[in-house]
C-alpha cells in the first residue's frame, strides 16, 4: 500500500515558479520535482476563491453542491476524501489552514467540523503568519473537548512543517497514511522571514507583460510580489524538507506527493489584484505530482485537471476504488503507467463563480470552460464575458467574445459549458448566440 501527501499554499499561482519561467521565482525543490514528476500544465482552480476550492478540493463535488462562497460553513454530512482513505484502512491527518466552518477569523474548528481526520492540527483561517495559533486532536492523547490552543512559535509554514515531519517520522512500516499540509502563504499579508525578504527588491522585479503600465496599479503590484516571492522560496524550501524527511525514513519509493494551490494572484494583472476572476494568474495553479519512487508514465499532462480531480486521482494512485459520490476525475493513470487509462476523458474544466464577490474581483456571477487544447470561454448572466485563444494570446490581451470572425467557436464552447451546467446540475442562464 502507498502514502500520498498533499502540500498546498494559497494564492499562488502557477506562473510564480522557477521551471514555469518566471524570472522573477527562486524555487529549487518544486522544479526538481517539476523535472522528475508530472506537472498538469493546465491546472486551474475551478473556483478560485479559498472556502469554494477547499470544499471541492475534500469533498470531490463541484461548488454549488458544496461551498459557494468565503466565508461559509461546509456540511458536515458530506463525505470526505479522509472518510475514503479511512476506510481503506490508511491514518489520515490535516496540518493547517482549514476554512471549512463559516469565518475568516482565528475560530475554534469543532471536532465533528474537521473531516473526520484522524489526526487534525489547525485553524480555520488567519492573516498574521509569525501570530498563528493552532488546536485539534491525534491519537497521542491531544484531544480538545476542552479547547486546547498552541501558539506556533516561527514562521507559520515552518512550523506546520515541523509538524507534518513530526507526523512521517512516527510512520511504522507498512501502515500506509494520507496527510495534508495545508498553509496560507503566500497569502496576503505578504510578510516572510526576514532572510527571504531581503533578496527581493520591488523595482527590480519583472512584472508580467499584462500589468497596465499604470503607477496605481503597478506600484502596489511590486510591492507585494515582493513579499510574494520571499514567501513562495520558504515554502519552497519547506517542500525540500518533506522530501528529505521521506528519504531518511525510506519512504520516498512507497509515497506519492502533490504540490498545489487552492488559486491564484492576480498581482496588477488586467488591473485585477487577488482572486476570484476567470483571468489566468487568478485560475490556474501549480498541481505537480511526484510519484512513489519516481516512476512517472510521462513527462508532463495536458489534462484540464480541476479541483474536484484531487482526491479521486489520489485513491487512484493507491490502487482504491473511487467513491460514487466523487464527481472528479480519476488521473492516475497520467502519472504512473499501471493504472488503467480512462475510456472517455475530459476534454475541458468547469469554472464557476456561485456568488457575487465586490472586493477586487469581477462583482458578477460567472460560468466556464477552460479546454486542454487552449481556449477559454466564460459568461456572466445571459451575457458573453471572454474568450481567449491561449495558444496564440497567453495573457489575454484579445478578448474574441464579440467579434463575429468566431461566432463559430462561442457556439462550440457555449455547448460544451451547456454540457458541464447540465450534467453537474447546475442552473445558469447562458446568453443567445
Amino acid at each position: 500500500m502507498q502514502n500520498v501527501i498533499w502540500i498546498f499554499g494559497d494564492q499562488h499561482r502557477a506562473h510564480a515558479m522557477g521551471h514555469m519561467g518566471d524570472p522573477n521565482a527562486n524555487t529549487p525543490n518544486l522544479d526538481s520535482i517539476a523535472a522528475q514528476g508530472v506537472p498538469f500544465r493546465h491546472a486551474i482552480s475551478g473556483c478560485p476563491w479559498c472556502t469554494p476550492f477547499r470544499g471541492s478540493l475534500i469533498t470531490s463535488r463541484y461548488t454549488h453542491q458544496a461551498t459557494q462562497r468565503t466565508p461559509q460553513t461546509l456540511d458536515t454530512s458530506l463525505p470526505t476524501i479522509a472518510d475514503a482513505f479511512n476506510e481503506a484502512g490508511y491514518d489520515t491527518a490535516w496540518f493547517g489552514k482549514w476554512h471549512l466552518v463559516g469565518s475568516n477569523k482565528m475560530e475554534y474548528v469543532p471536532r465533528e467540523a474537521r473531516g473526520r481526520f484522524k489526526t487534525w492540527i489547525g485553524y480555520e483561517n488567519n492573516n498574521a503568519q509569525y501570530d498563528c495559533w493552532v488546536h485539534g486532536h491525534n491519537h497521542h492523547g491531544r484531544d480538545d473537548k476542552e479547547p486546547l490552543t498552541e501558539k506556533l512559535q516561527t514562521y507559520e509554514t515552518d512550523a506546520l512543517t515541523d509538524k507534518l515531519l513530526s507526523y512521517i517520522k512516527e510512520q511504522k512500516p507498512g501502515e500506509p497514511f494520507f496527510s495534508v499540509l495545508s498553509v496560507q502563504p503566500p497569502h496576503d499579508p505578504y510578510v516572510a522571514p526576514p532572510k527571504y525578504l531581503e533578496k527581493y527588491c520591488p523595482e527590480t522585479l519583472e512584472l508580467r507583460p499584462n500589468v497596465p503600465k499604470i503607477p496605481r496599479i503597478e506600484e502596489p503590484a511590486r510591492k507585494d510580489l515582493a513579499g510574494y516571492y520571499a514567501m513562495i522560496e520558504n515554502l519552497d524550501w519547506n517542500v525540500g524538507r518533506v522530501l528529505q524527511t521521506l528519504e531518511e525514513q525510506g519512504l520516498s519509493d512507497e509515497t506519492h506527493v502533490f504540490f498545489f494551490s487552492d488559486h491564484g494572484d492576480s498581482h496588477g494583472s488586467h488591473g485585477h489584484f487577488r482572486k476570484s476572476n476567470p483571468y489566468e494568474e487568478a485560475l490556474r495553479i501549480p498541481c505537480i505530482v511526484l510519484p512513489a519512487g519516481g516512476a512517472r508514465s510521462q513527462e508532463f499532462s495536458d489534462a484540464p485537471f480541476n479541483h474536484v480531480d484531487f482526491a479521486p486521482t489520489s485513491l487512484g494512485l493507491c490502487g482504491i476504488d473511487i467513491p460514487d459520490w466523487m464527481d472528479g476525475t480519476d488521473y492516475s493513470s497520467h502519472i504512473i503507467s499501471d493504472r488503467p487509462s480512462l475510456e472517455k476523458e475530459p476534454t475541458s474544466a468547469y469554472i464557476q463563480q456561485c456568488v457575487r464577490k465586490r472586493f477586487q474581483s469581477v462583482n458578477r456571477t460567472w460560468r466556464g470552460v477552460r479546454t486542454n487544447d487552449g481556449w477559454k470561454y466564460v459568461c456572466l448572466e445571459g451575457q458573453p464575458l471572454v474568450l481567449f485563444d491561449l495558444n496564440e494570446d497567453p495573457y489575454e490581451t484579445l478578448n474574441l467574445a464579440f467579434l463575429d470572425t468566431h461566432n463559430e467557436k462561442r457556439e462550440e464552447l457555449q455547448a460544451e459549458l451547456q454540457g458541464w451546467i447540465d450534467r453537474t446540475g447546475d442552473e445558469f442562464p447562458l446568453p443567445e448566440l
